[in-house]
């Protein structure tokens, strides 16, 4: 299998440390110390209500989340972590929204704060639809360290992937 280049967007010198580090077995040890809590949110339920939660701290005047899962489905080799869907139907006059927050069922056992940067991210789609200026800086106002933990969560998903053999050797 071809390695996952979750780092694609970062400077070559970033990769190339994070590569060496990955090998040497010291990413690994680095992310857990950094990171050593798991979250307590395991269902859909809990997630639910953890979404809506920081929907309401941040976003209150955000029309309601419809749905909130884990999905088991959600292809990390194809870079989709998280899934948001926005959908408006027409009920007699009225215009419903119908919005929809899907996380990969792997954040279960990702440390809190991965799992809080992907519901940040989610939930920012819904007011700025494209990854532009306005997208990343309703994330930081959401996460004021989103960009450290988005990298980080790549790291992370690097070290899982290279555990797991599905990265080739160099």
């Amino acid at each position: 299998m071809k390695p996952i280049n979750y780092l694609a967007g970062y400077p070559p010198q970033l990769q190339q440390q994070a590569t060496e580090l990955l090998h040497s077995g010291k990413l690994a040890e680095h992310l857990h110390t950094k990171y050593p809590q798991s979250h307590p949110v395991q269902s859909d339920k809990a997630l639910y209500s953890y979404v809506c939660e920081l929907k309401n701290d941040f976003m209150r005047n955000s029309p309601p989340l419809s749905q909130v899962r884990y999905d088991s489905k959600l292809n990390v080799l194809q870079q989709a972590l998280g899934m948001h869907t926005f959908q408006s139907r027409v009920q007699g006059s009225k215009l419903k929204a119908h919005n929809t927050i899907t996380v990969a069922a792997l954040f279960k056992q990702a440390p809190a704060e991965f799992l809080r940067m992907i519901v940040v991210h989610e939930l920012a789609h819904f007011k700025e639809k494209d990854h532009n200026k306005a997208f990343y800086q309703l994330c930081q106002h959401m996460e004021p360290d989103y960009h450290q933990l988005e990298l980080d969560t790549r790291l992370w998903l690097l070290c899982r992937d290279h555990a797991k053999g599905l990265l080739l050797p160099g």
